[in-house]
């Protein structure tokens, strides 16, 4: 008996020590824990149930007026899209919505597959708006105009009426309209879990194609020296979505990336290094090498092909200056450019930039 304190106070001390230990990071000195208010930043996925979704609501009409401002420039007035972005409309049926299942699906004669063919759950759409969308702007919609954007597509497709209004009270109603609802199975067993397929019987031991295989191709590509750095270092261009994790450009095939830097650039016409180097900061920050190169066209034309065009203007600056404010399309091609909310003082360094000859230095 005179021993059952003794044991009780070494009891008590392990079990101090166990909850000092567990209580310890996993990694001392790395990081530090998640506030409530940063969790609540990131965790904004929207699932099928609906959870997550926050409460709003947006008219069709609303959703028309926001559409043909901040996604018609790449997704076409009625969601035609253009020569870059995939038609997100066409190819569903009225009877697709009432059966929920897209017949042209299984149509091969049918030209292409429109968001509205596959997509099985009006989550996914509400959720990548959101989260994604303006492209060049994403999670910039606030959470009515998620609503609004969402139905005005949902109209574009047939499911809503025109009158109609989204909200989070009625957005489960909606799912029992989407054309392609039934359309999407589990029975694929891709995942383990209850309803994704059957445990156990995941195909990865198959051997039909394992069998008088060829060799593997093996897919290069190479830049010669005086082309490597024209679109600028595709190692520094950004966009608002992250890095571009292209090579570094400025040095040659192999080098190390911590090596010289000795593939010179582009000659240009002379600019104030100061300006030059002004400008050349303001395409990284504002993500205008995404879309533009600095001698070819990519979505858009070379940021020297757009000074060559102007060069003769007396008023090319303040033209210049005017088209990056106002977007615009029919230039440089059927791809229309978004209006770029920048400042003044920005506009101005640009747009002298590229009216004295877009100098890469």
């Amino acid at each position: 008996m005179s021993s059952s304190p003794e044991r009780l106070c070494v009891a008590l001390l392990g079990a101090m020590a166990l909850a000092t230990a567990s209580a310890q990071p996993a990694y001392p000195g790395i990081g530090r824990a998640a506030t409530p208010a940063e969790i609540k930043a990131w965790d904004i996925d929207v699932r099928p149930d609906f959870k997550g979704l926050p409460k709003g609501a947006g008219s069709v009409a609303q959703g028309q007026d926001l559409w043909e401002a901040k996604c018609a420039s790449c997704h076409g007035v009625f969601g035609e899209s253009n020569e870059v972005f995939s038609p997100l409309v066409g190819g569903t049926t009225a009877e697709d919505i009432k059966t929920g299942r897209v017949a042209r699906l299984n149509d091969t004669t049918f030209p292409g597959r429109t968001t509205l063919m596959k997509v099985s759950t009006v989550s996914t759409l509400w959720d990548y708006i959101n989260r994604a969308m303006p492209w060049n702007a994403p999670k910039s919609l606030k959470t009515d105009e998620v609503y609004a954007v969402t139905a005005y597509l949902l109209n574009l497709g047939g499911i809503v009426p025109d009158g109609f209004t989204l909200s989070d009270a009625n957005i489960a109603e909606v799912q029992k309209r989407m054309p392609n609802r039934n359309g999407m199975t589990t029975a694929h067993a891709m995942w383990p879990g209850k309803g994704m397929g059957q445990p156990g019987a995941f195909d990865v031991k198959a051997t039909a194609c394992m069998h008088d295989c060829g060799a593997e191709p093996r897919v290069a590509s190479l830049l010669p020296d005086f082309a490597r750095n024209n679109n600028g270092n595709l190692a520094e261009q950004q966009r608002l979505v992250g890095p571009q994790r292209g090579i570094d450009t400025t040095r040659p095939p192999g080098a190390r990336r911590d090596g010289p830097a000795t593939v010179a650039a582009a000659p240009a016409a002379p600019t104030a290094p100061n300006a030059a180097a002004g400008a050349l900061a303001l395409l990284k920050q504002h993500a205008c090498t995404a879309c533009h190169g600095m001698e070819q066209k990519l979505v858009g034309p070379g940021f020297r092909q757009v000074a060559a065009r102007y060069a003769g203007r007396a008023d090319a600056q303040a033209y210049l200056a005017g088209k990056i404010k106002a977007g615009g399309q029919g230039v440089w091609g059927a791809v229309s450019m978004p209006a770029q909310p920048l400042s003044d003082a920005d506009l101005a360094t640009l747009a002298s930039w590229l009216a004295a000859g877009a100098a890469s230095h």
